[in-house]
């Protein structure tokens, strides 16, 4: 593997290598010690053209845990802000030694642009681009679904495994989620049945291609299809006209009516089954406050598994013939 862009470049061997390295990186986080020299002497390059806090501190924060040297490069206040362009900006950072490149853009393709053009040496990673893919939160929410609901919950009973037989509900924006478009191509290849739950406004011309169901419905698919997961999107506003929402739902209250997660609707879920959002939530809006702090949420732990997920992807990108035994 020489660059992680997409959920769909990966086969169901690579995902499940990518879930069992996770689980072993998180096991080393549970030590005194949580530094690991594995990357010691690399250098990996937060690059964001859009503001995150999230995905940047969790890059951020694996590539240290690794003892690699990182370099933070936001586009605000940058040259890019002066005009330069993607080439030139890859051209410094390859003129600097870059191993990796993990960037963020609001082009759809900018990461693959990056990795195939021939303008820099160094493994690219894609941490979110346009309405494109997101292939680490994927992978993050996968390993989060895979310790909840897969053998005896433990990381060791959970090794080698795919989420074969498990039913996952995606639910709301998916018409401007690449966190949706990403999840609903790995879930499948690792043999997890979806059903995307959206007004018919929200979904993305094209969606009958998708290895997925749809539904207009949210309570008949808790009713009917039972999902072991049900993970909420968020109700991304900025990118609507007029940043309102209006013209893809009538109101806010209606939406959350027809679409939200709360109170009643946790009531429908079985028991063993798991609530998850890729965040930042609109609290009020897709979920209730209720829903997002029950003890059914695995919401705070995908930030936390999303460390050791990164870990994982900069290792098996960056360590090359040179793995060692963790």
């Amino acid at each position: 593997m020489k660059h992680l862009l997409s959920t769909a470049d990966l086969s169901k061997q690579d995902a499940v290598l990518l879930l069992d390295t996770a689980a072993q990186m998180a096991a080393t986080q549970s030590r005194e010690m949580k530094k690991l020299p594995t990357l010691r002497g690399r250098t990996v390059v937060n690059l964001f053209y859009e503001d995150s806090t999230r995905t940047r501190i969790s890059f951020e924060t694996a590539a240290k845990r690794l003892s690699a040297d990182v370099i933070n490069f936001s586009a605000k206040g940058s040259s890019v802000s002066k005009g330069e362009s993607l080439k030139d900006t890859a051209l410094t950072l390859h003129a600097m030694g870059a191993d990796a490149v993990v960037v963020r853009h609001q082009a759809s393709g900018a990461p693959h642009m990056l990795a195939h053009a021939g303008w820099l040496d160094a493994a690219v990673v894609n941490a979110g681009d346009g309405m494109h893919q997101h292939p680490t939160q994927a992978l993050l929410d996968a390993f989060t679904i895979r310790r909840h609901l897969v053998g005896s919950g433990s990381d060791e009973g959970t090794a080698g495994r795919d989420l074969a037989g498990l039913r996952v509900a995606i639910v709301g924006d998916v018409l401007h989620s690449r966190v949706a478009r990403s999840n609903v191509r790995l879930l499948h290849t690792l043999g997890a049945e979806v059903t995307m739950v959206a007004p018919p406004t929200l979904l993305p011309v094209g969606i009958e291609s998708w290895p997925c169901r749809v539904s207009f419905h949210l309570d008949e698919t808790l009713e009917r299809t039972k999902p072991d997961a049900v993970m909420m999107l968020r109700v991304q506003r900025e990118r609507m006209s007029g940043g309102a929402g209006g013209a893809f739902f009538p109101s806010v209250q209606e939406y959350s009516r027809k679409f939200g997660l709360g109170s009643q609707r946790l009531g429908m879920l079985a028991d063993h089954a798991i609530v998850m959002h890729p965040g930042p939530m609109n609290r009020g809006l897709e979920i209730s406050a209720e829903a997002a702090d029950h003890p059914r949420s695995v919401i705070v732990e995908q930030v936390a598994n999303g460390v050791a997920v990164r870990m994982a992807a900069l290792y098996l990108l960056l360590a090359g013939d040179e793995r060692n035994t963790l």
